[in-house]
């Protein structure tokens, strides 16, 4: 049995979680509130019941004692409500819920039973302390509904947001506090005790973690151990050298650090548990932190951290902004304070964070959200704070983990989802991970000496494909010492295979058009964004029959509720064999845009590619000085930080079949063609085409 942590503050919750405990037992055989509320307190406390059940299990020993059948069951229970058809007539369904109840109610009671769900990892944690907060909070909302019955009144819309609005901001400094501190300590190893402990000979172990298991977990891990420990080792030594060349290649003292953080999907412990091997030998133990699942640590749908199968998508999306039920400045407040605090605290630990790792998974079936106007919404007001704690947490980050200082890498491989050609596509996917760095380097080289001559670069897209885009390039002061672009070769972001710049803004115009993309787990059809020097000016997508819904969606999700984001990013994709893979195996609307950004010109928007570190001087191989690193947004950031930066930072890629050419305008007006039709036809380039022909044979 896994010993507890004595960072938890269990101790002092125990009079309290066995009253609450207590409590909930009573509960489900009782009428004392509205007949129309007497269903959903019944299904809630009965679930509240199951997830003391796995923690009594997980702390008795109990839990190791079960077999892999009786361990899928319980995770199956757990998660049951949410998968699948089973949503449609849940109440953590904002849409059900709305329909049973007064529709501000029913988002209420629908994001109530979210947060019950976001338990269930506490329970195999043994987090006593969080699992009483969050019953006692379900209990004093069923309280006040038995005492509106006693007094014969309706239950209050804002005696219930009162109630939830107090939860989150007292209890911002334990959930918000620990969430901070573990991502800066080693000590809270819950995960990496399993990843290096546990028996990866059996499927067992993928069970405790406390995450919805499906085939995708399951089969990556059957995966990985069908494959030779040399193969494990050099899945593990491509994505930790990167992380180390990251730090070289951008003039960082790796030396100074001695933690990084690993986020990755359940299945890859055993490449992992390598990968962690190679990090201490580097000096750098591990932070392995679970995806936030409570409203006060998560953000919005997106998963940050270790995570096993998400039971349900449109879940996700649906209660991405529940904290537009009680957000308020005076919350926002409270969690910079407490962010601060905490920080402050813990300065010395922050200091020695060196960045995540970051091991990706790509080949779920494409997700493309229903819109859902009974789930919890940002107003205008809120989107305005939402934008200001995400750039004051930005900038206190900043303040104890120093961008110039701290740096990543990111990989990704398949899961079995992605079809009947898995394991042959996970193969491919290794060997593209591993391809000659030193080959696309020298190629690479080539592009940037053209590119360096340029004013301009323009793309035109072909057939169907509207892009028309001019980018406006960085004047050299000294070609001989300077360049314009970074020859990106497999560090920071596996595989190898792009060349990248940041856009002077003003001079930067016209149209970017994809047919289809996707981007942090959200499909796109036919997205179109229009930019006026450097900035977007116009949005649309063909998600929606409703283009203002289209609109909204994008608004969300791409420029992250601001009003315009700058073009962060221009470059250039060189991985012609990860395109033709995709090509190959039917898979180019599930490539993960960390392998789609080198199969074409990418445009990025949000911050630039050296956000927070704009002052280290970095170098190509030849030893040319990369000098665009700013751009007139970036500029601001020793006046107004908060102008400066976007949080934010979403590639978008033109595949090479969309392409009519890429070209570099010199100053005289000369044209130096990169791409045409989609093959690459500068001098010196031309080897990057054999994979292309490939497919044509």
């Amino acid at each position: 049995m896994q010993e507890v942590s004595e960072k938890y503050n269990n101790d002092s919750y125990r009079e309290r979680h066995a009253l609450s405990v207590e409590r909930l037992r009573t509960l489900p055989f009782e009428e004392s509130v509205e007949d129309s509320y007497i269903a959903y307190f019944r299904l809630v406390a009965l679930f509240l019941l199951e997830v003391e059940n796995v923690r009594i299990q997980v702390e008795s020993g109990k839990w190791d004692q079960y077999n892999e059948e009786d361990m899928r069951q319980i995770n199956e229970i757990l998660y049951s409500d949410i998968v699948g058809d089973a949503y449609e007539k849940s109440y953590a369904n904002p849409k059900y819920a709305c329909s049973w109840f007064e529709p501000e109610m029913g988002r209420l009671l629908s994001f109530l039973y979210v947060e019950m769900r976001s338990g269930i990892p506490y329970a195999f944690e043994g987090r006593l302390d969080y699992l009483t907060i969050l019953y006692e909070l379900f209990i004093e909302v069923y309280t006040y509904f038995e005492n509106c019955r006693v007094d014969g009144a309706e239950p209050e819309i804002r005696r219930v947001r009162d109630i939830v609005y107090w939860y989150a901001s007292d209890y911002c400094d334990v959930f918000l506090a620990d969430r901070i501190k573990e991502q800066i300590d080693p000590s809270y190893s819950f995960a990496a005790d399993i990843i290096e402990n546990a028996d990866l000979s059996s499927d067992r172990y993928l069970y405790r973690f406390g995450e919805y298991i499906t085939e995708n977990e399951l089969g990556t891990a059957r995966r990985l151990r069908s494959l030779p420990e040399e193969t494990i080792q050099k899945m593990a030594d491509v994505y930790t050298e990167g992380y180390r060349i990251g730090f070289i290649n951008t003039g960082k003292d790796l030396s100074k650090k001695s933690v990084v953080n690993i986020r990755y999907s359940l299945g890859f412990e055993r490449v992992i548990r390598a990968a962690i091997a190679n990090f201490r030998a580097m000096g750098l133990k591990p932070v392995i932190y679970r995806a936030a699942s409570g409203v006060i640590t998560k953000r919005e749908h997106h998963k940050i951290g270790y995570f096993g199968a998400v039971a349900n998508w449109q879940y996700e999306y649906d209660h991405r902004q529940d904290q537009a039920l009680f957000m308020d400045k005076r919350y926002i407040e409270r969690r910079l304070e407490v962010m601060h605090t905490v920080y402050e605290q813990n300065k010395e630990q922050a200091a020695q964070f060196a960045g995540p790792a970051v091991m990706e998974t790509f080949g779920e079936k494409p997700f493309s959200p229903k819109a859902v106007p009974e789930a919890p919404a940002y107003c205008e007001e809120q989107r305005e704070l939402a934008l200001q704690y995400d750039s004051r947490s930005g900038q206190i980050t900043n303040e104890y983990i120093k961008g110039e200082e701290r740096s990543f890498t990111i990989i990704a491989y398949p899961v079995p989802e992605i079809g009947p050609k898995y394991e042959e596509i996970f193969d491919e996917v290794i060997r593209i991970n591993t391809l000659d760095a030193k080959l696309y380097e020298k190629v690479q080289q080539t592009m940037i000496d053209a590119l360096d001559q340029g004013e301009k670069v323009r793309v035109i897209g072909k057939g169907e494909n509207r892009t028309d885009m001019e980018i406006r390039l960085w004047s050299l002061k000294d070609a001989r010492k300077e360049t314009i672009f970074e020859n990106c070769v497999a560090d920071v972001n596996i595989p190898v295979g792009e060349v990248f710049t940041s856009p002077v803004l003003e001079g930067t115009n016209g149209v970017l058009h994809v047919s289809r993309v996707y981007l942090d787990g959200l499909q796109y059809k036919d997205l179109e964004l229009k930019f006026k020097d450097g900035k977007i000016v116009d949005y649309r997508c063909g998600n929606f029959k409703d283009e203002e819904e289209g609109r909204r969606y994008i608004f969300d999700n791409v420029l992250k509720n601001h009003d315009t984001l700058p073009l962060g990013e221009f470059a250039i994709g060189t991985n012609t064999t990860a395109y033709a893979a995709g090509k190959k195996y039917g898979i180019e609307d599930k490539m993960p845009i960390l392998i789609a950004e080198k199969t074409g010109p990418h445009f990025a928007v949000g911050d630039t590619c050296y956000s927070w570190s704009e002052d280290v001087r970095v170098y190509n191989p030849n030893g040319k000085e990369i000098v665009a690193k700013d751009n007139s947004c970036s500029l601001k950031r020793k006046e107004d930080p908060s102008a400066a930066y976007f949080q934010c930072h979403t590639d978008i890629t033109v595949p090479y079949e969309e392409l009519e050419e890429i070209s570099v305008v010199t100053k005289d007006g000369k044209h130096i063609i990169l791409i045409k039709d989609g093959r690459f036809v500068l001098p010196g380039t031309e080897i990057l085409n054999e994979p292309l022909k490939q497919l044509e044979n």
